[in-house]
């Protein structure tokens, strides 16, 4: 079955667990992203609404009333295996639909460090993902895939996923999750097909813009 064309995106919503014990951790990786679009953005409120943080950006659309498109940035506060909950709600108090909805998590399928843009697909286990699916009734949402990748050893993928980082670590995932934010922000603004084309393998460009 083929993923949906994904439509101008309305919500950007990013995974991760509340609180300090969880915040520099690799399964942060969305709600990171998300923080560093915000900031660029220069968001100085959210609100909690419907079980998340919710903040509004405004992003360039020519096609657009007054050349704008609000834009809804998403941290659901109900820890990672019931995201879906928050998200399908406010998707359905928006009137967004699944196509105009991005989401960015951790991806333990993809080396660390890399980002890539996905337009629908499974939940390859993750459980952020497989409760937005469950809620939503599709998968045909957009994806920034942040890589992470896999458990050093036997360690368990949940020991892994929620490890404290050492300083010198942290700043490389941060790292990271920025270019997971500027990948976000070029499907805002060009559209999810284009930062797919641009972002993933590197600078994938042919010429055609």
């Amino acid at each position: 079955m083929a993923a949906a064309t994904p439509k101008k995106i309305r919500m950007v919503a990013g995974l991760g667990n509340p609180g300090e014990e969880y915040k520099d951790t690799r399964h942060n990786a969305g709600f990171k992203a998300i923080d560093e679009l915000a900031r660029q953005a220069g968001v100085t409120y959210w609100k909690n609404q419907l079980g998340a943080e919710v903040a509004t950006i405004q992003v360039h659309d020519p096609e657009a009333e007054g050349g704008r498109r609000e834009v809804l940035l998403v941290k659901p506060q109900s820890f990672m295996n019931t995201s879906g909950g928050p998200i399908s709600k406010l998707c359905a108090q928006n009137k967004i639909t699944v196509e105009e909805l991005l989401v960015i998590h951790d991806e333990l399928d993809i080396p660390e460090g890399d980002v890539r843009v996905k337009v629908g697909g499974g939940h390859a286990g993750h459980n952020g993902l497989r409760s937005i699916i469950d809620k939503m009734g599709s998968r045909d949402f957009s994806r920034i895939r942040t890589g992470i990748g896999n458990p050093p050893g036997r360690m368990a993928v949940a020991d892994f996923v929620l490890k404290q980082f050492r300083p010198k670590e942290l700043e490389d995932f941060e790292n990271t999750c920025a270019r997971a934010a500027d990948a976000a922000g070029l499907a805002l603004t060009q559209g999810v097909v284009y930062a797919r084309d641009h972002v993933n393998g590197g600078a994938a460009s042919n010429g055609k813009h």
